[in-house]
């Protein structure tokens, strides 16, 4: 428990209390009578509004549309299935500028679908929600997919031969052991989309706004300090809100579960009501995932005259104006600050999980949520925090690499957090008391009985934390130096600069991370999540629950 503390307390709560305590501290005087200035303008009001209902609504549709494919990846074998995976998991690390633009051409005024239909349609609102099922269908399908590979399909079998239909099966027994599962999941989608930025930002225009995007204006446009403190109070109350409710819930509702190796879990397709599910899946995943990410590839390749390779030619030149680098230096960059922030966030976060998995009470459960926080504070806020608060010794680390990594790390480890706590809080107390009777050591048992069965979950969250290391980009946009930038940041500063050979070196840069995103997570899935004969089917462990 000391590790994470301290990791959190250091590059987390520290920078985030020195910008808001700038922020509300003026001419030697706290200001909070700032506090209901703001929240009384009707503005603001409108603005908390939309921040609320974009983000239920949000996250309603992704697991309205992720929920089938989760089923689908966890328990059907089909050709392509590990690449398709990997194609699923790609949105999630676009740059969100990018991703904007993509839906904007198809959905926004003079977009795809208006070419398509020949009418003028409002669908702003929708651009922006299918713009957050793009980029979330992931995080459904690999978090409850995960534990839904490893649940023992013998147990709704069990159920269908009593009787129960297979939909009676389905909310009796399997809904019931994914609840915490489901529940995180939820949880992040409604946390990303409620600190939507550039999506909004892009497609909603001065109409629509979150809190992040008020807080960017107020903060970058306006220079409006006491403002944006206040704002970024008001989301992060609102997000200890959310994550405490959310951990009573997931409480009352785990329990033990019979967990095997997911290759066993595995059937082929068969039957009519399979073969309509897969391909429902499979046509959603192409209208809502393969299309935008096209429209991103043809426009890489729409050079002037025709189509070809130019714009990606121009990324190994340096213009010396945005880039003291050519541009195609930021992926060794990214992917060098990736695996840091990777490795970080696995041990934070694996330490993190294994504590509140074996220890009780307020402090625990308290800290629980806190992990989550650094998803629904705002990255413009963490990102000015690490300038201003980590600038001295002994902490001085602004002219440091390490810097970027860090920040990365602090969105990953949520997500191994909450990747690998459902799966070791489903594994049975008595097998590690088993263990300690027959002489093994804390270390051991946690080796021996723990890690067989969540070395899927561990490398479900290590891709987690990869991804969203690669696409990080609210804080990282702040630290990152010149001539070390990560392809997120060069993608938006190609994006800032006018020209249609910018514009179109950003597309190919985008390009470029589409493609090592998909290659590196097809890595992951050719290793195997589980070594055979530990806690697998058939063994002594399942069938007696001891050894």
């Amino acid at each position: 428990m000391a590790v994470p503390v301290v990791f959190f307390g250091l590059f987390f709560a520290y920078p985030v209390a020195a910008i808001v305590g700038r922020g509300l501290r003026q001419n030697g005087a706290w200001q909070f009578g700032a506090l209901g200035d703001v929240l009384g303008d009707p503005g603001i009001g409108q603005v908390l509004w939309f921040t609320l209902w974009q983000a239920l609504a949000s996250t309603g549709l992704t697991l309205a549309l992720a929920m089938p494919a989760a089923y689908v990846f966890a328990r059907l074998e089909f050709p392509g299935k590990s690449l398709l995976r990997a194609v699923v998991t790609v949105p999630f690390v676009l740059p969100t500028v990018v991703v904007g633009t993509a839906f904007l051409a198809m959905l926004g005024r003079g977009g795809l679908l208006d070419d398509l239909w020949g009418v003028r349609l409002d669908t702003t609102v929708w651009a922006i929600l299918l713009a957050h099922v793009f980029f979330n269908y992931a995080v459904v399908v690999r978090t409850v997919g995960g534990l839904w590979a490893q649940l023992d399909p013998r147990q709704e079998e069990a159920a269908r031969m009593l009787g129960a239909s297979r939909l009676r099966a389905l909310r009796a027994v399997t809904l019931p052991a994914l609840g915490p599962a489901v529940a995180a999941a939820a949880l992040m989608v409604f946390l990303f989309t409620f600190t939507s930025f550039g999506v909004v930002q892009i497609l909603g225009g001065p109409g629509y706004a979150t809190l992040e995007v008020e807080i960017y204006r107020q903060t970058a446009q306006l220079l409006d300090l006491p403002t944006a403190a206040v704002l970024t109070l008001v989301q992060f109350a609102a997000v200890a809100a959310i994550l405490a409710v959310h951990a009573w819930t997931v409480r009352r509702r785990e329990t033990a579960l019979n967990l095997v190796d997911a290759a066993h879990a595995v059937r082929r397709v068969h039957g009519a009501g399979q073969r309509l599910l897969l391909g429902l899946v499979l046509g959603t995943v192409a209208l809502l995932i393969l299309l935008p990410l096209g429209v991103l590839v043809e426009r890489a390749l729409d050079v002037p005259g025709g189509y070809g390779l130019g714009y990606f030619r121009a990324l190994l030149l340096s213009d010396g104006g945005a880039f003291l680098v050519p541009p195609i230096d930021a992926v060794g960059n990214s992917l060098g600050y990736a695996a840091v922030a990777t490795l970080v966030a696995l041990l934070v976060g694996g330490l993190a999980a294994a504590a509140l998995t074996r220890r009780a009470g307020r402090f625990t459960r308290g800290f629980d949520a806190l992990l989550m926080l650094p998803l629904g504070v705002s990255a413009v806020t963490v990102g000015f925090g690490f300038l201003i608060a980590l600038d001295e010794p002994p902490l001085d680390l602004r002219a440091s690499w390490i810097l970027v990594p860090l920040a990365q790390a602090l969105v990953g480890v949520p997500f191994v957090v909450r990747t690998m706590l459902p799966v070791l809080r489903a594994v049975d107390d008595r097998l590690r008391e088993a263990a300690a009777v027959l002489g093994a050591s804390p270390w051991r048992a946690w080796r021996e009985v723990d890690l067989p069965l969540v070395r899927r979950a561990l490398l479900v969250a290590a891709g987690f934390a990869f991804a969203v290391s690669l696409g990080e980009f609210g804080a990282t946009v702040f630290i990152a130096r010149p001539d070390n930038p990560t392809l997120p940041v060069a993608v938006a500063r190609l994006l800032g600069r006018a020209g249609d050979l910018n514009y179109g070196q950003a597309m190919a840069l985008s390009t470029i991370l589409m493609i090592v995103c998909v290659v590196s997570l097809l890595l992951l899935e050719r290793i195997r999540p589980l070594a055979r004969g530990t806690g697998t089917a058939g063994t002594p462990l399942d069938r007696t629950g001891a050894f």
